[in-house]
């Protein structure tokens, strides 16, 4: 017995051994709770969130009270009770109407933000919404407009008011089971209606007094950029400068993607650090030189002031979106340290501002970019810690630092940001290494400090050298983006992993870093296993899109698509997903579908479908009910015929998108996208899983 309590009580002596390194299981452990409550398969209740802050005072009260032993378990579960409560109560706090109907009326509303859509459309978002016959209890808080046309554009900035005809809707939910969620993703950013409109906009007010002052900011500086440095380098310029990409061409959004530089557009950690640095920088060593100056204060404190008042203008400048918060969280607590006289970059500060991440906007966990920001982070601090004794301290030639210290940190950072991108964006650019170390020393030794000048020149109008040389910076990365995405494999498809993938290789990377000794080790554990479950990772045989027009099922050369436009997000969400790269026309093209356009017939397993669309779709299901086993119809149908099994815009309006299975004997498994209910959700019940028994032919062909 006594042996079986030291076996028992030997992880928690652990724990209290390594006391002084587990605070960054905080984070993590918040975290945890914060995915919990997004993986509850229903929405809870009071009585849920009660007994959670009953258990989080619990624990609260054996860490204080209790036995030493019980301390981090306590802590654990503390934080986990935390996570889940953060996040129910954000996503209380954001609830805001989303439109339940098709509109289309005159739209009014001020501008908060303009960008452009993934087919080069400006897009408007509006807030102080006005929609014809809509009360405000069902109108929504924002809504964003495509605008489609060839008419004039009047100068638009944020703060404006504008008026158009337009057609809104709610915002798209996954185009399959656990895919990406926009409409989840909207309705924390109280977006309640997507939509467009061909009609011209007009301008029924200019923007006033203070109203979206920083917005007008941003504007004027980023048209000033881009009237001094025209073409896509200066809409680069802009876009590293003031968050405004919208002058950028696809074709060059598309070379930096492929060439794995999209993150030096993003205005996130390393901007923000390469700003910080040079303000700080320039402060500290230029005080340095005035000997009556720097004998009479303390200059990297000085210096560390002036760099949080840029770096908060620069999130204020930026639009403050949720990677620019995190960095600025992160730069904030590492000039936080410098003027208490503290390491300025280590696990803990990283750590305290996940902590206040998580729980200001735990929604940020599901965000691509904080997954990537924190593990290039917490992999450079791990990775240089270990090899600043071994490697860099009195190992290497003092001209050979710059260049160890960048090829390290590109090859770290593109390790530890290598699955997630992977995971979410369904590609891995095979020579990103190589283009990141030929642009991030242009980006942080030229563009962001020609940025920086070209700022504090500007009012004086000398601006225009600064300008030139950024301009220079911009054209050079471009250039090696081009040339690099131009490369024969340049992009490597990656298939969609499941759900268990991620947490996973977090948990597992984790464990490495921060546990000490060899019992470290033991991380590879859950990387081994996340491996293992990505490579085997199953795709649906077909799937179906929620407005009953597309159907794609899997055949030999890759998914076969039943038309070749049409219903656009789907098709190319599917194929990104299969970790596959043809466009919608291509995968159209392939052996699979047979018949004219408005009825595509198909095979899958011995099943036989036909896909009906266009004028007077309702009208042929009688017909293809005949020698069909399942009609999927883009129409309403009022009675479905017997002989087959119908899917019309109706029924799939409850199920959303559906993922086909095949399940054996039991025959078709129809999996749902909408099989739960959270506040998010679109209005309608929670549906259950549908199976399609054998047809009675194939039962007498397989008796």
């Amino acid at each position: 017995m006594t042996g079986l309590a030291q076996v028992t009580l030997w992880p928690l002596r652990a724990l209290l051994g390594a006391r002084g390194a587990l605070f960054p299981w905080v984070p993590v452990s918040i975290g945890a709770g914060v995915g919990l409550w997004f993986a509850l398969p229903w929405e809870p209740g009071l009585w849920f969130y009660g007994g959670l802050f009953a258990i989080l005072l619990g624990a609260v009260l054996i860490r204080g009270k209790g036995p030493e032993l019980a301390h981090p378990p306590m802590i654990v579960l503390a934080c986990v009770s935390l996570g889940v409560l953060a996040a129910g109560f954000r996503a209380h706090h954001v609830t805001a109407p989303m439109l339940d109907f098709r509109y289309y009326g005159p739209i009014q509303g001020r501008i908060i933000e303009i960008d452009r859509s993934q087919s080069d459309a400006l897009r408007l978002t509006l807030d102080q919404v006005v929609l014809e016959d809509t009360s405000a209890a069902r109108t929504p808080v924002h809504v964003r407009v495509s605008l489609q046309g060839d008419w004039t554009l009047p100068a638009l900035q944020p703060g404006q008011i504008v008026m158009t005809t337009g057609h809104l809707s709610a915002p798209p939910g996954p185009t399959e089971p656990g895919a990406f969620d926009f409409r989840r993703m909207a309705f924390f950013d109280q977006l309640g209606a997507v939509g467009y409109t061909r009609t011209p906009l007009m301008l029924w007010a200019e923007a006033s007094g203070r109203a979206q002052i920083v917005g007008r900011w941003r504007t004027y500086l980023s048209n000033a950029i881009m009237a001094a440095v025209p073409g896509d380098s200066g809409a680069f310029a802009s876009g590293v400068m003031t968050g405004d990409r919208s002058g950028l061409s696809l074709d060059a959004v598309a070379a930096l993607r492929d060439s794995s530089l999209a993150h030096l557009l993003a205005i996130s950690g390393m901007n923000m650090a390469f700003l910080t640095a040079f303000v700080f920088g320039l402060l500290r060593y230029g005080i340095a030189l005035i000997p009556v100056v720097a004998l009479r204060m303390n200059s990297k404190k000085l210096a560390a002031v002036v760099a949080f008042g840029v770096a908060f203008f620069y999130l204020l400048l930026s639009g403050a979106n949720v990677a620019t918060e995190r960095a600025f969280i992160m730069v904030t607590v590492m000039l936080g340290a410098i003027l208490l006289d503290r390491r300025a970059l280590t696990l803990r500060s990283v750590s305290i501002s996940a902590i206040l991440i998580l729980l200001w906007q735990p929604e940020s966990l599901l965000e691509p970019g904080f997954q990537m920001s924190y593990a290039a982070t917490v992999a450079l601090i791990a990775g240089f810690g270990a090899v600043d004794g071994r490697v860099m301290r009195q190992r290497l030639p003092r001209w050979m630092m710059p260049v160890f210290t960048l090829f390290l940190s590109s090859l770290i950072g593109g390790l530890a940001t290598a699955p997630y991108a992977a995971a979410h964006f369904n590609r891995f650019a095979e020579y990103g290494l190589i283009a990141n170390l030929l642009t991030v020393p242009v980006m942080g030794a030229v563009v962001m400090p020609a940025g920086a000048i070209a700022a504090l020149l500007a009012p004086i109008g000398l601006a225009g050298p600064a300008l030139w040389v950024m301009d220079m910076g911009s054209r050079w990365i471009l250039f090696i983006a081009h040339w690099i995405a131009g490369w024969d494999g340049a992009v490597t498809s990656i298939p969609t992993p499941g759900p268990w993938v991620l947490p996973l290789v977090t948990l597992g990377g984790i464990w490495i870093i921060v546990w000490h000794g060899r019992a470290r080790w033991a991380g590879g554990g859950p990387l081994l296993v996340a491996l293992a479950l990505w490579i085997v990772a199953d795709r649906p045989l077909a799937l179906i899109d929620e407005g009953g027009g597309l159907i794609g099922v899997m055949g030999p050369e890759g998914r076969v698509l039943s038309a070749p436009k049409g219903a656009g997000f789907a098709a190319k969400n599917w194929l990104e997903n299969d970790g596959d790269l043809a466009l919608q026309e291509q995968a159209a093209a392939r052996a699979g579908f047979d018949g004219p356009k408005g009825a595509r017939s198909f095979r899958m397993m011995g099943w036989s479908g036909v896909v009906l669309t266009g004028k007077g779709a309702a009208e042929k299901v009688v017909g293809a009910c005949g020698g069909t086993d399942l009609v999927i119809v883009a129409d309403w149908i009022e009675d479905a015929p017997r002989g087959c099994v119908v899917l019309d815009q109706s029924r799939l309006a409850e199920t959303g998108a559906l993922a086909v299975w095949p399940d054996g004997d039991k025959g078709l498994r129809l999996e749902p996208t909408h099989s739960v209910r959270r506040l998010w959700s679109p209005p309608v019940p929670a549906q259950k899983v549908m199976w399609l028994p054998l047809p009675d032919r194939m039962m007498a062909e397989n008796p």
